[in-house]
Formats: C-alpha cells, structure tokens, sequence
C-alpha cells in the first residue's frame, strides 16, 4: 500500500488523538467517585436496614403499651367497682366481704405487675426511640456524603465529556484527510493491536512495540519509497517515517 508522506504523519495524529480518547474513556470510567459513591450507597443500605427494624421495634412496642395500659385500666375500673360495692355497704354477706376483699387485693398485685410492664415497655420503646433517632441523623449524614460525591463525580464527567466530545470533533476532521484504504488498514490494527495501530518510528525503535530495528530492517526502511506504507516487522503495525526516525 502507497500513501503520501504527509498523510502517514496525519495518521500519527490520529492515532494521537485515539489514545487520548481512549485515555479520557478510562478516566471517567474510574474516577474516585465511583468507588466513593459506591462504598457509601453500601453504607446507607445497611444504614436503612438497620432503621426500619429500628422503626419496626418502635412501632412494636407503641403497641404493647397500648395493650398494656388498656390492661392497667381495666383491672383498674375494676378493683374501682369492687371496692365502690365494698363502701356502699350493700354486701353484707361475710363470705362475700371476704372474697371481695380477697379479689380487690389480687386486683391491686395484678395492677402492680401490669404496671411494672408497662415501664419496662416503655424503656424499650424509649431506647427503640433513641436508635431510630441516631440512624436516622446517619442516615441523612451518609444521603449528604452521597449527593456530594454524586454531584462532584457528574461535574468531573461532563467535563470528560466536553473533552471526549471536543477530542472525537477533532479527530473526525483529521481522519477525513486521511485516504480511505489507509485508514481501513489502520483501524483493523488498532483493534488487533491493543489501540495502536499506527506508531512512529524513532531513532531507529518502533514506539508500538518499543524494539529497536536491526540494520538489516534499517537498510529496508531507508531503501523503501518514500510513500510505501510500511510495516514493523515485529508488532505488525503501521511504521511511520519522521525526520527523527534515525535513517
């Protein structure tokens, strides 16, 4: 394959212009933030996990108090109603005095372990409380961290991508003034080649594959038409003379 000199260096400045691509592709790809935001939304979802059985707990025991109260309240009213019947005097039957009195005692043990109850629910709602309160605090604290790193790492990417996108203008220009059939060539190599399909050839060393020509491929190079589009022999890419090429 033939192609002007000057069109093997534009072929440089592709090849330039794909690595910086490339370059800028990997850069937003891995930026800090990614593994920041990452590790934090982690964080919040253990986080949230942790308040809703805090929550939960909470609600729980909202409820066993209720329950517990209502149960306070009732043997309440009732040792009330029996020790009204004992006042008024219209039990007068002795073995009945007797039983209401044994009764109007068991209601008043059986309202002491109720309300023991209760205060120890309400210890446990209290401390049900104080944890959905402080996850709750983290929770918001860790949302923060993640909007933060989230707004830093879309402010670093739409900065990558004006550069991505001014890179790829670039490169469209410079490729279009590069013949067709070398620019074919050049793409098959870069796939094939890791993204280097065309490299320099630099005092006497390929900067593709980093080898030094032996003076054998040296004479061949320097023999070779000016045009001819040659190849290194040892990472197949496209060699491309300068003026610094050492011939």
């Amino acid at each position: 394959m033939n192609a002007e000199p000057a069109d093997q260096i534009r072929l440089l400045d592709v090849q330039a212009l794909d690595v910086r691509l490339s370059q800028l592709t990997h850069k937003k790809r891995n930026l800090p933030e990614h593994a920041e935001i990452e590790a934090l939304t982690a964080d919040l979802a253990q986080l949230r996990d942790l308040l809703v059985a805090a929550r939960t707990e909470e609600g729980d025991a909202a409820r066993e108090q209720t329950k517990a109260e209502q149960d306070v309240e009732q043997v309440r009213n009732r040792a009330a109603r029996d020790q009204q019947r004992l006042d008024s005097g219209a039990v007068t039957s002795p073995k009945d005095l007797e039983n209401l009195q044994r009764e109007i005692v068991s209601l008043a043990k059986r309202q002491g372990d109720l309300e023991d109850v209760v205060l120890e629910i309400m210890e446990r709602r209290e401390s049900a409380q104080e944890r959905t309160a402080e996850l709750t605090q983290r929770v918001d604290s860790v949302q923060a961290k993640v909007d933060d790193a989230t707004a830093r790492r879309d402010a670093a990417a739409g900065e990558l991508d004006a550069e991505i996108a001014a890179a790829t203008k670039e490169r469209e220009v410079v490729a279009a003034a590069v013949p067709a059939e070398l620019m074919k060539l050049y793409e098959k190599l870069r796939v094939q080649q890791g993204g280097i399909g065309a490299a320099r050839l630099y005092q006497r060393r390929c900067e593709g594959c980093r080898l030094e020509l032996n003076i054998t491929e040296v004479n061949e190079v320097r023999d070779a038409p000016r045009d001819k589009v040659l190849r290194c022999e040892n990472c197949r890419r496209i060699l491309v003379r300068t003026p610094d090429s050492g011939l």
